[in-house]
């Protein structure tokens, strides 16, 4: 027969046991951070408080999945664009690769001078310029050779001041918001100045975002049968639509078809993407980046000549709209290094 210090010891033994399985659970029970780079401030709390709100069933402002489409700029938003728009530093590195094939461009500029390390000509030049070295790269080829060669171009080029793939500058704060938007039954749409052929190359990857949900510029693609005898796109040196500025809502309107409740900018590009969206009736979130971390990426807005941030940062600021301070906001600003 069992002691009574015994029958003590055991029953001790078994509210001991008890309690930590309480406690483990109680633990197991409580939400993870689906924010962790982002530090506990305004914008951390409006964007758990509007997707907790819209998401809320039976609550006034409950927005049915189909209706929560949340869409963001690309460049500066997603990624970084200094010290010049990724695509454009694609296309000079294409023109260097073409150069030897290329034996025209040798005294021609903008030609001669991005061959040889320089955008001078490109400067001089002015947009004719531009356009010229966005011709030779982004057409007379089929939309699959333009894919490839812009995956290639990614698995290989790295940025010059900071020393690491194109790809992994995108922003960590970012893509949790993106997980966390979509764990929450949004669409998430990158809504872009960038080429449209361009992003669908890395979006899904990088981002999660399929082909069919990025929206950008575009030039005109024609049907044409390949030497092979199969039937394929090539893109012309035509453009057919720039989704930038006023022609952000109109994009979402011609490839989205339904008015965001979310919308993220950067820049003065996204203004009437986040008017569009901010107009719309019921729940609404508007926000901007403000690059103004000069140590881990750079700090730009009313005077940068990439991602200007002028009229947007005083209507955004007048009309209550979120404005994340990348230096205060966010505890990382790129994904580990790998």
């Amino acid at each position: 027969m069992m002691s009574m210090r015994s029958i003590h010891a055991r029953f001790a033994g078994m509210v001991l046991a008890l309690l930590l399985c309480v406690c483990a659970a109680a633990q197991a029970q409580q939400p993870t951070d689906p924010l962790p780079s982002w530090t506990d401030g305004r914008a951390k709390s409006a964007i758990l408080d509007f997707v907790r709100r819209v998401t809320q069933e039976g609550g006034p402002d409950f927005v049915p999945p189909p209706e929560r489409i949340a869409t963001f700029d690309n460049d500066g938003t997603l990624w970084a664009e200094r010290p010049i728009y990724f695509q454009l530093a694609f296309a000079l590195d294409e023109i260097k690769r073409l150069a030897p094939s290329r034996p025209d461009w040798a005294d021609k500029e903008p030609y001669r001078s991005v061959v040889a390390g320089s955008i001078d000509g490109l400067v001089a030049s002015g947009e004719k310029g531009l356009l010229d070295i966005l011709a030779a790269t982004h057409a007379g080829m089929t939309t699959e050779d333009f894919a490839r060669a812009v995956s290639d171009w990614l698995a290989s080029a790295r940025h010059p001041e900071k020393n690491r793939p194109y790809a992994e500058l995108v922003y960590q704060p970012q893509l949790e918001l993106l997980a966390y938007l979509r764990a929450n039954g949004f669409k998430t749409f990158i809504v872009s100045g960038g080429g449209i052929e361009f992003m669908r190359v890395f979006a899904e990857s990088r981002y999660g975002i399929p082909p069919e949900q990025v929206v950008g510029s575009s030039g005109r693609v024609t049907l044409r049968t390949s030497p092979d005898g199969r039937p394929q796109l090539y893109k012309e040196a035509e453009v057919e639509f720039v989704d930038d500025g006023p022609g952000k809502p109109v994009g979402i309107n011609r490839f989205i078809g339904r008015r965001p409740i979310l919308a993220f900018g950067n820049s003065d590009g996204d203004l009437q993407m986040l008017q569009y969206t901010a107009a719309g009736t019921g729940p609404r979130l508007a926000l901007i980046l403000h690059h103004t971390d000069g140590e881990r990426e750079w700090a730009y807005d009313r005077k940068s000549h990439i991602g200007k941030l002028d009229k947007a940062l005083d209507e955004g600021r007048a009309k209550g709209w979120i404005i994340v301070d990348m230096k205060s906001d966010w505890t990382s600003v790129f994904p580990p290094e790998r």
